[in-house]
């Protein structure tokens, strides 16, 4: 709950603080943030508690939130440019969406990828099923995206050239899908681990370009509401395709699962790109919500 009602208000606070042509690499840096800390932050907990114990891991996070809580409450206060509804809520998102195709079009693509090909909650079958491992396996299939991810941010300095942001986030999410049906297929170890990392290398490039165009083409009023729609979708998304994946893995096998997702993905992202032409064509230089 508190994480829906932070991560729109910072993520609609970034266009505010910094000139459009510097969104992308604001965007980057905020996903290399939150990467590192699903990576760093279960390890540093884990040793924080072999070394001390439970108690003095609780007291380490009771003391570094209460500092990040303090140094946001001494951050000046940034209202909208313009108030309007004095009750904002992601219903006013969902109606701006109506309206803004290309906009709408950033959470569609998203959709693809994350009902259609998430395999996560296969990874313990996949684990002991394909690779004979146990639960450190488990734990490398989990931590590859995020890799992957981590890598996508550190790396995202070319995506500083591209104009057509739409076009890139149809060719990430083809990626992503591409990357989970090939991985579907494979019974070795580290090339599994290779692909999963594509993935969410793949994953963190469409989701900077999807903040980015979120970020210029709706009006600041808005930004925050839009957000909470993402947050919906960022929440609601993986767990659909969790559930997903999880049923036709029962109803089938997990190959046919996760193979069957990929390819899924690919396709449905190839008609939304026949379909939504205006989205191919965006122009960071001219964004058209």
């Amino acid at each position: 709950m508190c994480t829906a009602l932070n991560a729109p208000a910072r993520s609609a606070m970034i266009p505010r603080l910094l000139p459009p042509e510097q969104l992308r690499a604001a965007n980057a840096l905020n996903s290399m943030v939150m990467t590192f800390g699903t990576l760093v932050g279960p390890s540093l907990g884990g040793l924080i508690v072999g070394l001390a114990g439970y108690q003095a891991a609780y007291l380490v996070d009771a003391v570094a939130f209460t500092a990040g809580l303090y140094a946001m409450w001494r951050l000046p206060s940034m209202l909208p440019e313009r108030t309007g509804s004095k009750r904002a809520s992601v219903l006013d998102g969902l109606r701006f969406l109506a309206t803004r195709p290309n906009l709408r079009m950033t959470f569609f693509s998203d959709f693809c990828a994350m009902i259609l090909a998430h395999p996560r909650a296969l990874f313990p079958a996949v684990a002991v099923l394909w690779y004979g491992g146990d639960a450190k396996t488990t734990g490398l299939l989990a931590a590859a995206p995020a890799f992957g991810a981590l890598l996508g941010g550190v790396l995202s300095g070319w995506q500083g050239r591209i104009r057509h942001h739409g076009q890139a986030i149809l060719l990430a999410v083809a990626c992503w899908g591409t990357a989970i049906a090939v991985f579907g297929l494979t019974r070795n170890l580290w090339l599994g681990l290779l692909l999963l990392a594509l993935a969410g290398y793949s994953d963190t490039v469409s989701m900077i370009f999807r903040n980015t165009m979120m970020q210029v083409a709706a009006p600041d009023e808005m930004r925050g509401r839009l957000q909470g729609v993402f947050i919906v979708v960022v929440a609601g998304g993986p767990r659909l395709g969790d559930f997903l994946a999880g049923s036709v893995a029962g109803l089938t096998s997990p190959a046919v699962a996760i193979t069957g997702g990929g390819i899924a993905c690919v396709l449905a992202i190839g008609i939304l790109a026949l379909y939504a032409r205006g989205f191919r064509r965006y122009d960071a230089l001219d964004p058209t919500p």
